[in-house]
């Protein structure tokens, strides 16, 4: 049984995801962020940073989103969202998920909190490489899947693409949200053809980039 503390759109999301992906037995504890929900002291007892998304697993706490989506992966090996441990594919897998943690999602922090990491006297200078970061990315990707798609392990889809399609749906109020890369875009529809999105949407109450 899991537990997950969420906040609807947030990192989370590609954990709720794949926990109704899975049909894996677990129960939701939604976070207010604006009201400050986790950073109150009974949260950070399970996640000191005071971040989400924090996993009980058994009653014991699991953080970091890439993190927790390689243990879900594993601890559910019927659905094959990840290659064989010790192949060469389970390498690319892990590849391609610590890219988008260590490269892309700061970036996408500094996009949404630009004063956080550089100042307000520099925010929008901030703000605009953060722009130019992610957009590179999207660009790295792209060529990928057009050489070796239509996911990013090629033809079926891991546990990775989840996690892309999240930081996909971050950019969708950007100059250049990712939709406007057509492999991109292609992916994106396939995996929100998923029932699991849909039910995703409707228990996070979203409506944008449906």
């Amino acid at each position: 049984m899991y537990t997950l503390y969420y906040s609807p759109g947030a990192a989370s999301l590609v954990v709720h995801w794949l926990l109704i992906e899975t049909g894996a037995r677990h129960e939701l504890r939604k976070l207010d962020l604006q009201a400050g929900d986790h950073k109150r002291p009974e949260y950070l007892a399970v996640n000191p940073g005071g971040v989400v998304p924090t996993l009980l697993v058994h009653g014991e706490p699991l953080s970091e989103a890439a993190a927790i989506v390689l243990y879900l992966a594993d601890a559910h090996p019927s659905f094959g969202l990840a290659p064989e441990a010790g192949s060469i594919e389970r390498g690319r897998y892990y590849q391609w998920l610590l890219y988008l943690a260590n490269t892309m999602q700061p970036a996408f922090r500094t996009w949404f909190y630009p004063a956080e990491a550089a100042g307000e006297a520099n925010a929008d200078a901030a703000k605009d490489l953060a722009r130019q970061r992610i957009e590179a990315c999207w660009d790295r990707i792209e060529g990928h899947l057009e050489k070796r798609g239509p996911y990013l392990l090629g033809a079926a889809a891991s546990a990775a693409d989840f996690h892309l399609t999240m930081l996909m749906r971050w950019s969708r109020n950007m100059p250049k949200p990712a939709a406007q890369w057509p492999q991109l875009e292609a992916l994106a529809q396939r995996m929100k053809a998923r029932p699991s999105f849909r039910t995703l949407y409707d228990r996070e109450g979203l409506t944008e980039w449906a």
